[in-house]
């Protein structure tokens, strides 16, 4: 069947920092982060370790596209036209759900489907956490109050 790359994050790793990376590992192809696409959440998943799982969806901007994919991951890895993998009954209904995410987006504007990512103080001293959410416009971002 086929699937978009994925991957556990290694400790402390960033969302967009662990896309990237598998991606890498699995086609070869280098690539930069630019949104969450959406949030799987699944329960009582047997390759989950006995936790729950969440599976993240990203948006990433390719710098190559020539593939050297892993042997040891893959069988096979190619670049598929979106209409294509939306349609056909050989994928996973994640993979077609988010193929169909990504054609609207490219269609529409992916500013309608990307969660972007924000950097925020944490109430710790020095401490930071991402905050991934819809883009705010601009004069939302800076009010004082709500009238």
């Amino acid at each position: 069947m086929w699937k978009f790359p994925g991957g556990l994050s290694e400790p402390e790793e960033d969302i967009g920092d662990t896309a990237v990376r598998e991606v890498f590992e699995e086609t070869g192809i280098k690539s930069e982060f630019r949104s969450v696409l959406s949030i799987q959440q699944q329960h009582t998943n047997p390759g989950a370790f006995g936790k729950s799982d969440m599976y993240i969806i990203c948006r990433l901007k390719p710098y190559s596209f020539t593939i050297n994919f892993c042997q040891e991951e893959c069988l096979r890895c190619e670049w598929m036209d979106l209409n294509d993998l939306a349609k056909t009954e050989n994928t996973t209904p994640i993979t077609s759900r988010v193929a169909r995410l990504l054609l609207y987006g490219y269609r529409e504007g992916f500013d309608k489907i990307d969660l972007t990512v924000e950097e925020l103080p944490a109430v710790y001293t020095g401490l930071f956490y991402k905050l991934y959410h819809k883009e705010l416009p601009e004069n939302y971002k800076t009010m004082k109050g709500i009238d």
